[in-house]
């Protein structure tokens, strides 16, 4: 039984090692709309379940490797991100790493699902007093979309956040929750 494990163990860690020398690797450029909603909890104040909404935009070089046949791959992007509104717009680095599994409809086109961690790195200041930016956060993305003519991408996507999105100066984290989960409609063009 252990010789059997053990063979079947190295065949497949043959099969693994080949599989990534056979995969298609494509560069291209990413953009598209983001459609944030900011939802606000306080407790005991004023500001108890308000939802904002806001639009910006996103754009930046991706890559794309998929193993052909079986439809699985990975796409990750440099994008730079806008979403947020007025004061508490957010202008940063947005690194979406997804793991992506795509199924042919023939020679010209697919259709994909997608998830994975999204990582933002902001870069503007707020100007109000009473809140502090988070340099960085983390969310998680889910998405879908169609590849046409092997070149073109469009996609839906929904960026969950993982944490609090900015920190209110004088109110412990426990009494806070503040979260910009954004829709994300994407074209991409790969090379």
């Amino acid at each position: 039984m252990k010789k059997i494990l053990s063979t079947l163990f190295v065949a497949v860690c043959c099969l693994a090692m080949a599989m990534p020398a056979q995969a298609q690797v494509k560069f291209g450029v990413k953009g598209g709309l983001n459609l944030s909603k900011m939802d606000w909890e306080i407790a005991n104040t004023t500001l108890s379940n308000v939802k904002e909404n806001s639009t910006g935009f996103f754009i930046g070089p991706m890559i794309e490797a998929t193993v052909p046949l079986i439809g699985i791959g990975v796409d990750g992007a440099v994008m730079y991100s806008q979403r947020g509104s007025g004061d508490l717009k957010q202008q940063g680095i947005e690194l979406p790493i997804n793991l992506k599994y795509s199924i042919g409809l023939g020679d010209m086109a697919a259709i994909f699902i997608a998830a994975g961690p999204d990582f933002y790195f902001n870069l503007k200041d707020v100007d109000i007093a009473a809140i502090k930016k988070k340099d960085a956060q983390v969310g998680l993305n889910l998405g879908a979309g169609v590849k046409l003519i092997n070149h073109l991408q469009i996609g839906v996507n929904y960026q969950f956040a993982l944490g609090n999105s900015f920190d209110l100066k004088g109110l412990t984290n426990a009494n806070v929750k503040n979260k910009l989960n954004t829709w994300q409609i994407s074209l991409a063009y790969m090379f």
